[in-house]
């Protein structure tokens, strides 16, 4: 696992495997603008590596506006398709409300994606699913 950029609440990291993904670690709350900004930034990286899956470490992920929610379901997710991703692994958010919001996002955007979305409690298992 390589560490493909780091900021003060998200680190990017590339897991190789029979397919490459990449995840994205939050470590806490972020502003909408830096939020918006390192998910642009981790989709530029998953392109550069051609990436097939992606892990989203939600453990410790901050409050999140549903406005950025509805961001990710609109303009995130499509262009994760584009990229093509085919699996999606998700370790939900500590926090109550982020993981009612988060995971409702996701169930709701779930059938309009082209790419299997599963949600994981173990990160070992996100991380060789995603890969696999």
């Amino acid at each position: 696992m390589a560490v493909l950029a780091s900021y003060p609440s998200l680190v990017l990291h590339l897991h190789a495997g029979p397919h490459y993904a990449l995840e994205t670690e939050w470590l806490g709350f972020t502003s909408s603008p830096n939020f918006r900004r390192y998910v642009t930034e981790a989709l530029r990286l998953a392109r550069q590596h051609g990436v097939t899956g992606w892990i989203a470490n939600d453990s410790w992920l901050g409050a999140v506006r549903p406005v950025d929610l509805e961001w990710v379901a609109q303009e995130v997710l499509p262009a994760m398709a584009d990229l093509g991703v085919r699996r999606f692994a998700r370790l939900e958010s500590q926090e109550t409300l982020n993981r009612m919001l988060i995971g409702s996002m996701y169930q709701e955007a779930a059938p309009d994606v082209s790419f299997e979305v599963r949600a994981f409690a173990d990160l070992t298992t996100a991380r060789a699913w995603a890969c696999a």
